[in-house]
């Protein structure tokens, strides 16, 4: 049973930063990409990051140049750096992975960002 537990959310103002966790529990033989995406009120999911097992990066436009994906495989652990939060990066946060970004998933974090 491979479980996907996110950490890290929470309110910060305007301009601040947070680094999202994810833990990957379980047998993770099968987790070739891992990433995050995030969902707002009354939105439909956006996919914002993923990294896959050969250090391939990709980012939605909308964190380019303010996010940072990283994975630490000793520690099963991927993460989230965000920089410059602005009120529309509000959401709550989705971690996934396995031999594609949709076959796991973990409960979410929320992050509220203030003006």
């Amino acid at each position: 049973q491979v479980q996907f537990v996110e950490s890290g959310g929470g309110l910060v103002q305007s301009g601040g930063s947070l680094r999202l966790s994810c833990v990957v529990s379980g047998s993770s033989d099968n987790i070739s990409v891992m990433g995050w995406s995030r969902q707002a009120p009354g939105k439909e999911r956006e996919w914002v990051a993923a990294i896959n097992n050969d250090g391939v990066i990709t980012y939605g436009d909308s964190v380019k140049g303010r996010f940072t994906i990283s994975r630490d495989n000793a520690k099963n652990t991927v993460y989230l750096q965000m920089n410059s939060l602005k009120p529309e990066d509000t959401a709550l946060y989705y971690c996934s992975g396995g031999e594609s970004l949709s076959d796991y998933w973990g409960q979410g974090t929320q992050v509220t960002v203030s003006s």
